[in-house]
């Protein structure tokens, strides 16, 4: 794997270089947040781990929504010592897919960052056929090589959570997708099971891919979860 760290603690960065080589992985670091992401920006990486509280004007999470708003889909885990589930909480909804706190034990940073790249390269329960650099259901398509998502030919604008949450539902097109399908798969953190941020972003979703649109693709199958599908 290739990983980005993006950490001002030179002795930390040097210590998870030198034990991600040993794993036979190669790192790329940066100190502050304005390399990290310039190399970000100009490379392709397995992993992005990025420090919460790196010096200067461009603090981690900064990083990751302007790497977000680029359309950057890189995995990231997040590193901090801020250990507040209202602080992890702040940085996934930044954009970041995971979050370690400080101090942390070598074997669980290596854990996460494997997870992760699986989750980059290979979705969960996917085959070959869900692979390809394409998804297309009716006229709505997401081009994986531009991180670009169109229906009718039209470009659609989406945030990440949304991105993510349409690859999903378009990978299981056809089949019904319970909430607690989406909460594990998609968010991948343990949000209590009656909240509403699923309806609120598949609300969100339908407004940006249906409406205006000829035909609805994404319907609520009541009790049970959601379906992407042209069928009637």
């Amino acid at each position: 794997m290739k990983i980005l760290l993006v950490e001002d603690n030179e002795r930390l960065s040097a210590f998870v270089r030198d034990r991600l080589a040993e794993e036979g992985h190669t790192l790329e670091a940066a100190g502050n947040g304005h390399d990290g992401l310039a190399l970000a920006t100009q490379g392709v990486y397995d992993v992005i781990v990025i420090d919460r509280m790196l010096p200067g004007d461009l603090e981690g999470l900064a990083v990751i929504q302007q790497l977000r708003a680029a359309g950057n889909s890189s995995p990231i885990l997040i590193l901090s010592a801020l250990a507040d589930v209202d602080e992890r909480i702040r940085g996934l909804r930044a954009g970041g897919d995971d979050y370690l706190t400080k101090p942390f034990a070598f074997g669980e940073l290596m854990a996460r960052i494997e997870v992760l790249a699986r989750r980059g390269t290979t979705p969960q329960g996917s085959s070959d056929s869900q692979t390809s650099a394409e998804l297309s259901v009716l006229d709505l398509r997401i081009d994986f090589r531009t991180h670009k998502v169109t229906r009718a030919g039209k470009q659609i604008t989406l945030r990440p959570r949304e991105f993510r949450l349409l690859e999903y539902l378009m990978r299981h097109a056809g089949q019904v997708v319970t909430r607690t399908m989406l909460l594990e798969n998609v968010w991948e953190y343990d949000f209590d099971p009656e909240t509403n941020v699923i309806d609120v972003q598949i609300s969100k979703l339908r407004n940006k891919i249906d409406i205006g649109f000829d035909k609805p693709l994404l319907r609520t199958i009541r009790t049970v979860g959601y379906m992407l599908t042209a069928d009637d």
